[in-house]
């Protein structure tokens, strides 16, 4: 009887490893660092309603958002367990106003991380998905301490991307460059197992997922693309359904899985969007490209940008290919809505 073999995620790393003769392994442990960050604040967040970690911790952070408890605590775990491997020169955090660096008495490596600890942590108190989304490059400086250079790399030099969702499941998604696996944790042994392999998302989906409740404040391109989105039309899919979490894991993942498009546009408040590039916009990006998809800015690959700032933000238009591709016409303004013959 044929069976699927069972594949934990350290042997995918492993596997992964043994495909680039001289890797040494640093990278690997790294990996297995941060998964074992992973199961410690699923943990926490699987009882969250059985202890006292909800609510707000007392203190904002560097955006000026109250910080929540569990926000807290999942930023300090991810820290705690990436600060003494010697697999790391440096890290940034959203959290964090700046770079966090490794204590002085452990050593340094030759990677950079950047996190973004709970996203989606304004659903805690609601029991709604929320995630982690991480972000991996190689240093660019020489040598000893990680610095704020080592952190504001543009996105098509990461090395490796993923979120964990912690919904009705808990599942790691992630890509090192070579296409991207999810894996979903199997809390009776504590192991991810391979459970969804090779993800690609379709060239064209047909779900569209934005918050409309900005919609007064949209650019002219934004509110004619999501007309054409809602104006029905046979031939290409039309009309889209609207699903919107407000969970940018839980939004993506869903993108992920059965295509479409997910937008947080930037408009007449906020013309940079609401995104953080280095956080959010760049390890998504990274994953759905890998997947097959596009991302972007409405003007240029998100992958391409080249960040000034560790909280720089940035419009999101994340998603099926040629979904994204019709967004950008629209927010270019190569486009115009044709109307139905039934309107």
């Amino acid at each position: 009887m044929s069976q699927k073999k069972i594949v934990t995620i350290e042997r995918h790393i492993i596997e992964e490893e043994r495909s680039h003769p001289g890797a040494s392994g640093d990278f690997s442990g790294l990996l297995r660092d941060l998964t074992l960050a992973f199961k410690v604040i699923w943990r926490e967040v699987s009882k969250a309603g059985l202890v006292n970690i909800l609510g707000f911790a007392g203190k904002e952070n560097v955006h000026g958002e109250q910080v929540k408890k569990l926000d807290e605590f999942a930023d300090e775990t991810i820290y705690r367990a990436m600060d003494h491997g010697g697999h790391l020169c440096v890290m940034a955090s959203e959290e964090n106003e700046n770079v966090l660096h490794i204590p002085e008495h452990y050593p340094t490596g030759r990677y950079v991380l950047l996190y973004d600890p709970l996203d989606g942590s304004s659903n805690i108190d609601a029991n709604v998905t929320i995630g982690t989304i991480f972000s991996i490059f190689r240093r660019v400086t020489p040598s000893g301490k990680g610095s704020m250079e080592d952190c504001l790399q543009p996105g098509y030099k990461q090395v490796a991307a993923g979120y964990v969702i912690y919904g009705s499941s808990t599942m790691l998604v992630y890509t090192t460059g070579e296409g991207v696996h999810g894996f979903t944790l199997d809390p009776s042994i504590g192991e991810f197992l391979l459970s969804h392999e090779n993800i690609r998302i379709p060239k064209r989906g047909k779900i569209y997922s934005v918050n409309e409740g900005n919609y007064r404040w949209w650019f002219d391109g934004m509110k004619k693309y999501v007309k054409y989105l809602q104006e029905e039309d046979k031939t290409t899919g039309r009309p889209y359904s609207g699903r919107y979490i407000g969970s940018l894991v839980g939004d993506i993942h869903r993108t992920m899985l059965y295509g479409g498009i997910f937008m947080y546009p930037g408009d007449t408040r906020n013309p940079e969007g609401k995104l953080r590039l280095m956080y959010e916009g760049n390890p998504m990006a990274f994953l759905v490209e890998q997947a097959g998809g596009r991302a972007s800015n409405g003007h240029q690959r998100i992958l391409d940008v080249q960040p000034k700032l560790l909280h720089q933000r940035t419009p999101l238009f994340i998603g099926s290919e040629e979904d994204v591709k019709i967004a950008e016409e629209f927010i270019q303004k190569k486009r115009e809505l044709q109307q139905s013959a039934a309107s």
